[in-house]
Order: C-alpha cells, then structure tokens, then sequence
C-alpha cells in the first residue's frame, strides 16, 4: 500500500471527470485500474520468485526477451518513467502546497524546488528510516480517511448524486461515438495512481514463504488501496459532482473545504503534500539501481554506476535522474506528462508480463528454498493483462500524439544508443 499510494488519488480523480462525465463510469474506471494492478501485482510476484535475485524488470526482460530490449527499457525509465513520474508528483506536492500557503509563483517552479532539494539530501546519503517511512504511510491513509470521513458529512440533500443528473450529462451521441475512447483516456490517470504495485515483488528472495505470504500481501494490499481509490472518488463525486470535480486541480481540497471550513482545506493540505514528499524521497534511489545495472553490463556511462565512497549511494544517477525530472516539470503541464508516462510505461509492463511465459519454461527452482511459483498465474489472464495495458498505451497515443510521440521517439531512439554502447565495448 505504501508503494502505491502518493499523490495520484488526491489529484487525478478530476483529471478522470474531464474524460467522463457520468459517476457510474468514473468509478467503473477506477475498479478497472483496480483489477489491472490486482493482476499485474500477481504477474509480478511470480516473476519474481521466478527470478529472486536479479533485480526487476530490466533484468526480466534481459533474460527473458534480449538485451537490447531491456537497454531500451534502462533507457525510457530513466528519461520518460521515472523521471516523468517523479515530475507529476513534485507537482502535486506543488499545487497543493500553493493551495496552503498561497504564494505567488508557480507551480512547475516549486516543484524544481522540491526535486532539486530531495536529490541533494538523498546525495547526501540522508535515507528515511523504516520507522519514518512507516509514519508516512499512517499519515497518507490518515489523510485519506479524513476526507472519506469529512465528505460524507456534507449534507446529502445538496449532494449533485441525491438527484438526477442533467439530461445532456451522458447524451447519446458520446455514448455511441467516443465512449470507449474517453474510457480509455481515462484509464491513464487511473493506472498512475496505482503504479508502484510492481515494486511489491522485488522483495520476494528475502521473504521465507514467498508462495504464501507474497500473494497474500499483494491481495491484501492492493485490495485495500481499491477500496480507499473507490470511497475517495464516491466522496468527490458526493460532494463536487461530475462536472465541479471535472473543474478543480485540487479535488481533495475543495472536498474538505466544504466539510471543515478552511480549516479542513489546511488540514488536507499539510497532510498531502508532506506524504507527497515523502513518497517521492523514498522512491528517489529506486530507479538508479536499474542504471547501476546498466552501467555494469556496459551499457552506459560508468560514472553512473559510481558509488560515493563514505555515502554508498549513485550520486551521479541520482542528480541525473533529478535533473531531468526537474527539466520534464519545468516544460510540460501535470495532463501532459500523464500521457508522456504511460504511453510508454503501459508498453513494457506488458512486454515484462509476456516474459513470464519464457521464464516459466527455464525455471528450476528447488522447492527445498521456498522458491517456487507465488501462484499460477493463468495464460489468460496473462494475455489480458498485455492487451490491457497495450490498449492504454494506444488510447494515449490516440488521445494525445504530440505528447505520447515524445515518449515514443526517445524510446525509439535508444535503439542506436544501444548500438553504439555494443559496438564501443566490442571495441574495448
């Protein structure tokens, strides 16, 4: 739960309600992101008590597909995912700690701040502890508890779901022309804001009943998080309505505002951007560990790989890493890099889901280590999970080309950078 709730449900669901207008379907949208990570989730512990040790999907897809492929993965990560991701939260932090303090600048301008000042304490070798991070965790379900709480005492005789909606709110014309395709724009704030489901298996060669507890964890978890996503959004729509959450960037807010005063806003606030921060920070050393890897395939700068002798952290994939994410946050809108993100990201979660099939075949795993499957995952459910996510991926393309496009072509182009990093190793 922790890996996955951040910033996302505070923000997205209006990103949601601008794509679909009825209340039926926006929920529907976020039960269906919900069952997509469920069976992502599941993929992913299976891979990796399949491949324990190796270290997440680049490693799967090296094994799995080819090299090349898994440079490119190394390679989008580092210049579209993580760091694109890492932008859509600071801003988030952004736009909320605005709304708090109401200073005048704007928001891609704080969240350099943010990202600048958490890549140089994590630099610094300063790491949040377990018990830090477990504090974080309570405050972000706190937070969310509080606005299901506070929404719900808003009177319900004023409530935009206590009554009809308008006539023109779902006119046939959309149904019948364009549904689907809002449908699945849609889905891409919804699969963001459950994105960090597939960190969940890295831990499975440190677990003593990885077939067991593995699943049990990642059903249990994610379960969770579906229920918190769902009553958030049932709140919103309770309070705001379609079409006035469709209008707010800062829906958990606004919700809260009308229960509690300015108050409530203030409480909402504080508790959304420090979890905020503090999803961020502690996600900020993930990645680079996929550029160490890269870095010790020779597949890139070894100087990435680097290692700060007293600090024992990447320093220079981190300020890498930062620095692009500040770049991404400086020159494009939160909606914008939504689709910059998932378009790609969409594309290798289902690559990595289709190594599963490969891996199966090569695996020997002594039962005497308690590294056997975390469960069968069934071919189809595999296979629905790829066009799941590949459908996403072509929606955004679709919805938005000019910005997906920039994600695809710096996809398309670490395919020479891969060459030219072989052919200066075959050349010493």
């Amino acid at each position: 739960m922790g890996g996955i709730i951040g910033s996302g449900i505070f923000i997205n669901p209006y990103v949601v309600a601008q794509h679909l207008e009825d209340p039926l379907l926006i929920l529907g949208a976020w039960a269906m992101g919900g069952l997509i990570a469920l069976a992502g989730a599941f993929i992913y512990a299976e891979l990796a008590v399949l491949r324990p040790d190796v270290g997440g999907q680049y490693a799967y897809i090296r094994e799995a597909l080819h090299p090349s492929i898994a440079f490119i993965y190394g390679w989008t990560l580092l210049l579209v995912v993580q760091s694109g991701g890492m932008a859509a939260v600071a801003i988030t932090f952004a736009r909320y700690f605005l709304d708090l303090t109401h200073v005048g600048i704007a928001d891609w301008a704080v969240a350099a701040i943010a990202l600048g000042a958490l890549t140089l304490i994590n630099c610094l070798g300063v790491r949040s502890g377990s018990s830090v991070q477990s504090a974080l965790m309570v405050l972000k379900i706190l937070a969310i508890v509080a606005l299901i709480i506070c929404g719900l005492t808003v009177n319900w005789e004023s409530s935009p779901l206590s009554g009809s909606l308008p006539a023109d709110t779902a006119a046939p014309a959309k149904v019948e022309a364009s549904i689907i395709a809002s449908f699945g724009a849609a889905m891409v704030p919804v699969l963001f804001a459950y994105g960090g489901w597939q960190n969940s298996g890295f831990v499975a060669g440190e677990m003593r009943q990885p077939k067991r507890d593995l699943p049990l964890g990642l059903l249990i978890g994610v379960t969770g998080v579906i229920v918190l996503y769902l009553l958030v959004n049932f709140v919103c729509l309770h309070v705001l309505g379609p079409e006035g959450l469709a209008k707010t960037s800062t829906p958990a807010s606004e919700v809260m505002s009308l229960a509690l005063g300015d108050t409530g806003r203030r409480i909402i606030a504080v508790g959304i951007a420090i979890s905020t921060l503090g999803f961020l920070s502690g996600g900020m050393l993930t990645a680079p560990r996929v550029y160490f890897a890269m870095a010790e395939d020779g597949l890139f700068f070894k100087s990435v790989g680097w290692l700060h002798p007293r600090m024992r952290v990447p320093v220079v994939a981190i300020v890498l890493q930062g620095t692009l994410a500040v770049v991404i946050a400086v020159s494009g809108r939160y909606e914008q890099i939504l689709n910059y993100v998932v378009s790609v990201d969409s594309i290798f979660f289902g690559l990595t889901a289709a190594c599963l099939f490969s891996l199966r075949k090569r695996a020997v795993v002594p039962k005497s280590e308690g590294r056997i499957y975390a469960l069968k995952v069934s071919s189809v459910g595999i296979i629905l999970f790829i066009v799941a996510e590949w459908l996403v991926a072509a929606n955004a393309i679709y919805k938005d080309p000019g910005n997906s496009g920039i994600g695809l072509g710096i996809l398309l182009a670490g395919i020479p950078v891969y060459v030219f990093w072989r052919r200066r190793n075959a050349n010493g």
